[in-house]
């Protein structure tokens, strides 16, 4: 603990910076000395993992669909109408549009409701719905590989991050997970009272995608740098959320270990207008200038399908942190995902796979589906490991290196950035 202005606050020497646990406007008047070595300083704030919403309880009519993967070998999608009786119905969606549609039932199925609910009450009955989740059939295709996987190419890339280390800074680990056996794995908590065991799910899931398992004969692979060394940083607690204290901790910790990506899969919601952290900026700058890669989540703030947009979260709305956004399998802008509106700071960078991700969760679970930016951030991540195995560039020159290859989109810069992110050959 060190003083600055006779104030107390916490340092973090790798980062040349300290945070302070005091009202805004008491930060305002506190100056750096000149023969201080910190750079910056910052208040401390409630920053969480950024997980796509569920779906809602109560749905409108029409109502929104998820869309459904390309890999999936013909047919058309299956979902379940669970009702508000708490029966259920099985159905196949006879209506999209485009990558999110909306469902209009056919009249076999509206007998169905009015049979299960003993009712006769019109044409689609909303009323009776409270909500829709798709099913997964034994021909989606994903056996050899996540769609995610088979998106970026991974599959194509005779790289697998051998000699890299990937720290993601999330929830945790699940460390008795038997898909992580024989992993290079360097853990640590920075969440009192709370190990590097991971009871939310959210960091096993993010890990997974970016490092996955030794053996990516472990079908279907889900894991990117299979044989890139893991830095599992707690700094989020069980519940998803967490200090800028911790989320500084944990960056010291990966880039005094010479990690040379730190996968970041949280955040919390900005402003329309609001600029980006000073703070946060001068330390990813300095990180890109000591070899560190930051990747962090766009936010899942927007709910496109209302025609709600929000800009890009914190701390990814930084310009020297890669912010990525969230696609789905028919490379369409994730409803949930933010987008770079904020003219100072806020852009997107890249996108990636954001939505129905497989992955490994905490035991005895052991795998789950998850939606969000931050499901997409850690396929950053680890192709960025391919990237830095394949010709050694680490900072800034890694990052031009996932810009330049992207796959170009056809959708606006402000939601995709460069496009969609692509491994190497």
């Amino acid at each position: 603990m060190a003083q600055v202005a006779d104030a107390d606050i916490l340092v973090f020497d790798c980062l040349g910076a300290g945070v302070l646990d005091i009202e805004p406007k008491q930060l305002q008047s506190l100056r750096v000395g000149g023969d201080s070595p910190i750079l910056a300083i910052e208040q401390e704030k409630i920053v969480s993992a950024t997980v796509g919403a569920a779906p809602p309880k109560e749905l409108d009519w029409p109502t929104e669909i998820p869309p459904w993967s390309p890999l999936k070998n013909g047919g058309k999608p299956e979902f379940t109408a669970v009702l508000k009786n708490g029966g259920k119905l099985e159905f196949t969606a006879p209506l999209f549009k485009g990558g999110w549609g909306y469902l209009t039932l056919s009249e076999k199925y509206c007998m169905a409701i009015d049979e299960e609910t003993n009712s006769d009450s019109g044409e689609n009955r909303p009323e009776h719905l409270r909500y829709l989740s798709e099913k997964y059939p034994d021909n989606l295709l994903e056996w050899e590989a996540t769609w995610g996987l088979q998106a970026t190419d991974v599959l194509r890339s005779r790289f697998s991050g051998s000699g890299i280390k990937i720290a993601v800074l999330d929830t945790g680990l699940d460390l008795t997970h038997p898909d992580f056996v024989g992993r290079q794995i360097v853990s640590q908590s920075f969440v009192p009272d709370e190990e590097v065991q991971d009871a939310n799910g959210h960091g096993t899931h993010c890990i997974g995608t970016a490092c996955g398992s030794l053996f990516p004969q472990i079908l279907p692979r889900y894991g990117i740098a299979y044989h890139a060394k893991i830095y599992a940083g707690k700094v989020l607690s069980n519940q998803g959320s967490g200090l800028t204290s911790q989320i500084w901790a944990g960056m010291e910790w990966a880039i005094a270990n010479n990690c040379q990506i730190i996968s970041m899969s949280l955040g919390r919601p900005t402003k329309v207008g609001e600029s980006y952290s000073p703070t946060y900026e001068t330390l990813a700058r300095r990180a890109l200038r000591q070899g560190t890669l930051i990747v962090a989540a766009a936010g899942n703030a927007s709910k496109r399908h209302k025609g709600i947009i929000n800009p890009v979260g914190h701390p990814a709305n930084c310009p020297s942190v890669l912010a990525v956004g969230a696609i789905d399998s028919q490379f369409q802008i994730a409803r949930f995902s933010n987008r770079g509106i904020n003219p100072i700071g806020g852009r997107i960078d890249l996108a990636a796979p954001g939505v129905d991700i497989y992955s490994s969760y905490p035991m005895p679970q052991k795998y789950k589906r998850l939606r969000g930016t931050s499901m997409a951030t850690p396929h950053v991540a680890g192709i960025a490991a391919l990237y830095a195995e394949a010709t050694g560039c680490t900072g800034a020159d890694l990052w031009q290196l996932l810009v330049s290859n992207a796959r170009p989109l056809p959708l606006p810069a402000a939601d995709v950035g460069s496009g969609l992110v692509r491994s190497p050959g």
